[in-house]
């Protein structure tokens, strides 16, 4: 997996190509992670990355997500995936205000 995140990062681009090995070596995961950039889910605040899901948002940090597929089942999730995916290309959305404010009104 860190050879793809890399080349992709070189270059800030994602080729057709590119984009199939990401649904052929992470099948549902790397399309889930690919839509998620594609529509522009995958946001950046000052503190953390959040991904939106279709019904919740995920707070990832480093390595860990919120997510149950990461809390319960000990495995990387597609949001970690998006992440590192949208960190390498540079196509995330930038929030300027701290995630952890959203909480305190």
């Amino acid at each position: 997996m860190k050879d793809i995140i890399k080349r992709i990062s070189e270059t800030r681009e994602l080729s057709a190509d590119q984009r199939e090995e990401v649904i052929s070596f992470f099948g549902k995961r790397g399309e889930k992670a690919l839509a998620a950039i594609d529509d522009q889910r995958v946001k950046k605040y000052l503190d953390f990355f959040v991904v939106e899901s279709e019904t919740s948002e995920y707070v990832i940090d480093e390595d860990f997500c919120t997510c149950g597929d990461f809390l319960y089942r000990g495995r990387e999730c597609w949001h970690l995936l998006a992440v590192r995916l949208a960190g390498a290309l540079g196509s995330f959305v930038s929030v300027d205000t701290w995630y952890q404010e959203r909480w305190k009104k």
